[in-house]
């Protein structure tokens, strides 16, 4: 029988196990009865996830994205998500084809009520979601112990939030970094699953079970453990059984489960060189429901360029994709699948960004980093493809929006900390994850395309004219570049001929650099911009402001005084062969490429030349910034530099001296000797604390949506 009706609020209780239905405006949300009188939508079964529609369960497989809390401009605690960019977000999800959205956290209150108000006036099959809790980080670290009273408390506090929040029961309070308000939305009905922690460091589960290595291992009400349980094992458990018993009270079971991550996965892997990331594990075959119909399943971040075992092992070598080609991260997954045999396993991770900055190296190029859009699908289909093939039960992407705020190792020492959510850092991995771009301010306003139509509707104000002895630039910036506009004195022939533009914006730097072919410079140049056919396109860095052999002293410069280099960021530091002890050398990759319209996507377009017309954009990150919103530079070696950071200073502006070099005749345009870069103009703008930005579906979106809609289920 089906009613129908507005709101959560109509109930049909049979007096057996039975079912009952409830129905908004046009879309229906069926669940099952138990003898108990908890209703189920979800559970699990051997090794899939099912779902109760039409009257009877069906395996489905979950495809799903994870979502983050914050906009640019916003760091997480802040949660600035309106109601309205919910509605529309989960209108693109769906039309994705993503069956599910997870959260780490609680969201505020327009969350959950979005969401209903979404399914009940969507068609089709209802959006879902996946509650995560989020573990009490700091009283963790504070602890080292996660089994301490000051923990358990905090988290079992997190968890009556976070079932007040799903159900619509709570008002919670007002506490910093933390969601509240009033929460009246019942989304319990939406609900696939709970998602317990946050990935575990192997140091604070190392430390916990020596500490109660003594302890009994745990038997609740719901859920219990295995004989050889860890101690750490024993409190997931533990936390997993109390929330159940909140669901119990709301007369529902939604199945449950854990974060983990490869650092902590059960599997043995001999040829990771970094001890820690295999020291110890978090085993969910340890952990077993004993009262609960809904049911259990692993769960695992599971990205394919780290941990290092994935580049070294030969352990996959008889593991071919389609291609023919090694693939360890395929091989990994058949390994991790079969450990959990008859227990569902999701990749609730997975996915690479498109970044210009890398972090790590990966097999068969799926780095951490790197990326244009195109490539990022390319590498999420195959990951998905891979996941669904082997029988998991579920994947979720990582992630749905682009996250300004996120550090990444190998960009915090030249950032500033605590402004990261203020600009948008090319360099840094971590930011570009998300199918769903977050671009800087002017992406809609400047196209790069050698074409200066667009720079005539910029608002005056917007746009700083600067005068050269090579030719009048225009210039103007937002969250993520500088762009520059000219029209230059003569047709530019590529292949003969090559545009620089050197940047001064520190008191420092090399005078007499041999690309001026002998002109002399009175004050020094930190970057350089070079754009050309015949030579590589790339923004270069002077050697003795170079960040890079600054901060490692396995990275290796020119060789050469006074030559501009080439700009690389490292991506792994020097390791050792566990078993061979083999070493590993340190790793860089380059990051300064310029890319020209005419050959990529508009998205990671730089430049363009077209007779006379130059434009480009040119990264804050690559011209020494680290943060231009409160107009913050790296400055060169003091005494204030400490090890692992780099010294940052306060500048006025930045100066921009732009010449041509022409190959035939061996000559310099535009500049004569000596150069007083104090004489060009200085370019400045007004430090920011609010941020614009233009959200854009990526490349990587469509191709994800082909896929998941080409999947089963």
């Amino acid at each position: 029988m089906r009613w129908k009706g507005k709101g959560l609020a109509v109930l049909f209780f049979m007096t057996v196990a039975g079912s009952w239905f409830l129905v908004g405006s046009t879309k229906m949300t069926e669940s099952e009865q138990l003898q108990n009188g908890s209703q189920m939508t979800f559970r699990t079964q051997d090794d899939q996830f099912e779902v109760y529609r039409d009257e009877s369960w069906s395996p489905l497989f979950i495809k799903g994205i994870n979502m983050g809390a914050t906009l640019p401009g916003h760091f997480p605690g802040e949660l600035p998500i309106s109601k309205d960019d919910y509605l529309r977000w989960f209108e693109m999800i769906d039309e994705m084809g993503v069956n599910t959205i997870r959260i780490y956290t609680i969201h505020p209150p327009v969350f959950y009520e979005a969401l209903v108000e979404y399914n009940e006036a969507a068609q089709g099959d209802p959006l879902y979601f996946m509650q995560g809790v989020w573990s009490p980080v700091n009283i963790m670290d504070d602890t080292g112990d996660a089994l301490s009273n000051r923990v358990l408390q905090a988290f079992k506090q997190e968890i009556d939030h976070a079932a007040g929040a799903v159900y619509g029961d709570i008002q919670i309070p007002e506490q910093g970094g933390k969601a509240s308000g009033d929460y009246t939305a019942d989304a319990g009905p939406y609900l696939a699953a709970w998602h317990i922690g946050t990935e575990w460091s192997p140091d604070l589960v190392q430390q916990t079970n020596d500490k109660h290595s003594d302890d009994p291992a745990f038997s609740g009400t719901y859920f219990g453990t295995t004989e050889n349980a860890s101690p750490f094992e024993s409190w997931l458990a533990e936390l997993l059984d109390y929330t159940a018993e909140q669901e119990s009270k709301r007369g529902w079971q939604h199945p449950m489960t854990f974060t983990n991550w490869m650092t902590t996965d059960p599997l043995e892997h001999p040829q990771e060189p970094q001890k820690r990331e295999d020291i110890v594990s978090v085993d969910p075959t340890h952990i077993e429901e004993t009262n609960w119909d809904a049911g259990y399943f692993a769960s695992y971040h599971a990205y394919p360029y780290y941990p290092d075992f994935l580049r070294f092992t030969n352990q996959y070598d008889d593991v071919k994709n389609e291609d023919g080609k090694v693939d360890t991260y395929l091989g990994y997954l058949k390994d991790l699948k079969d450990y959990h045999d008859g227990l569902p396993v999701m990749i609730s991770e997975f996915g690479v960004p498109s970044s210009r900055g890398s972090a790590h190296n990966g097999p068969l190029g799926r780095d951490q980093g790197g990326h244009s859009e195109q490539e990022q699908g390319k590498h999420a289909v195959d990951q998905l493809h891979h996941i669904y093939n082997e029988g998991f039960s579920g994947a979720l992407l990582f992630t749905w929006q682009d996250e300004w705020f996120k550090k990444t190792w190998n960009a915090m020492p030249s950032s500033t900390d605590h402004r990261e959510a203020f600009w948008f850092n090319a360099l840094s991995a971590e930011e570009s994850y998300g199918v769903l771009g977050m671009y800087p301010g002017k992406a809609d306003d400047v196209k790069i395309d050698g074409e200066l139509d667009d720079w005539r509707e910029l608002e005056q104000k917007d746009v700083e004219k600067t005068a050269t002895p090579l030719t009048d630039l225009n210039l103007t910036h937002d969250e993520g570049y500088v762009y520059v506009s000219a029209r230059l004195p003569e047709d530019i022939d590529l292949e003969k001929q090559s545009v620089y533009i050197g940047v001064d914006s520190v008191d420092g730097g090399t005078d007499t650099p041999p690309l001026l072919r002998g002109v002399q410079l009175e004050e020094g140049l930190e970057t350089m911009i070079r754009l050309s056919e015949w030579e590589k396109s790339e923004v270069l860095i002077e050697p003795t402001y170079d960040f890079h052999t600054r901060l490692y002293e396995e990275a290796s410069g020119s060789g050469q005084e006074g030559t501009f280099q080439p700009w690389k960021m490292a991506v792994s530091l020097p390791l050792r062969h566990p078993l061979t002890q083999e070493e590993i050398p340190f790793e860089d990759v380059e990051v300064g490429q310029m890319n020209r319209a005419s050959l990529v996507n508009q998205e990671e377009a730089d430049w363009e030349i077209k007779g006379r017309v130059l434009e480009m954009r040119i990264p804050w990150g690559l011209l020494g910034f680290s943060d231009p919103s409160t107009k913050q530079a790296v400055g060169y070696p003091s005494s204030e530099q400490m090890e692992g950071n780099l010294p940052k200073e306060t500048v006025d502006g930045i100066r921009l001296l732009p010449w041509i070099y022409d190959k035939e005749r061996e000559e310099i345009l535009g500049l004569s000797s000596p150069v007083s870069t104090e004489a060009y103009p200085l370019y400045e703008w007004k430090k920011w604390q609010e941020t614009a930005y233009e959200e854009k579906r990526k490349a990587s979106y469509y191709m994800m949506k082909e896929a998941l809609q080409g999947l089963e289920q």
